[in-house]
């Protein structure tokens, strides 16, 4: 007897393929939004908690692919990043570690959403795990581009978000996964 082994690829549809355009719009529309704080060189912004949301609805590869497109466009000029900035010198100045730092935030929180959706347990401190990698490659840029030293930057550059990082997170958590129980409940991913 012949047994086929079966196999589950991740052939893209129109409508995935169009969640993934979505969501990217959904980074490109909330990252903008920012505010300056006179403490650090870098502001307050919604683009970490609309990746954190991202990859709580589509998971480690379509939600890597999402800021992979915002980076893109943001890259190309468009006004996505922090501030309503674009263009090559926002993403290689002194905050551009933390833009590029989300690639593998939403590398991470994304693998583990897609593991442990539903056991909180291992995805909260998981989602930790890709913010601090951000937070290490953005911190680790600014102290390089700024010329400060690593414990500068970080005082500059982390300490004063953690209390809102936190509240972003769960915020986008707890939305993104009860938008993601239903698109599945949909066979849309």
């Amino acid at each position: 007897m012949n047994q086929k082994t079966s196999t589950i690829t991740l052939k893209p549809n129109a409508k995935q393929m169009a969640l993934v355009g979505l969501m990217a719009a959904v980074i490109c529309i909330l990252g903008p939004i920012s505010l300056a704080i006179p403490i650090s060189p870098v502001p307050i912004s919604l683009g970490s908690m609309a990746v954190y949301f991202v990859v709580s609805v589509l998971g480690m590869k379509r939600g890597t692919i999402s800021v992979i497109i915002y980076m893109l466009l943001g890259f190309a000029g468009l006004p996505v990043f922090s501030g309503f900035s674009g263009g090559a010198g926002k993403l290689f100045g002194p905050t551009g570690g933390y833009i590029i730092g989300f690639l593998f935030m939403a590398f991470i929180c994304g693998f583990f959403v897609d593991r442990f959706s539903d056991k909180v347990l291992f995805l909260f401190p998981g989602m930790l795990l890709g913010t601090a990698c951000c937070y290490l490659f953005g911190t680790a840029w600014l102290s390089y581009q700024a010329s400060l030293t690593f414990a500068q930057a970080l005082a500059a550059g982390v300490i004063p978000f953690l209390p809102g990082d936190l509240v972003k997170l769960v915020l986008a958590l707890s939305i993104g996964l009860q938008l993601r129980r239903r698109l599945q409940k949909a066979g849309l991913i």
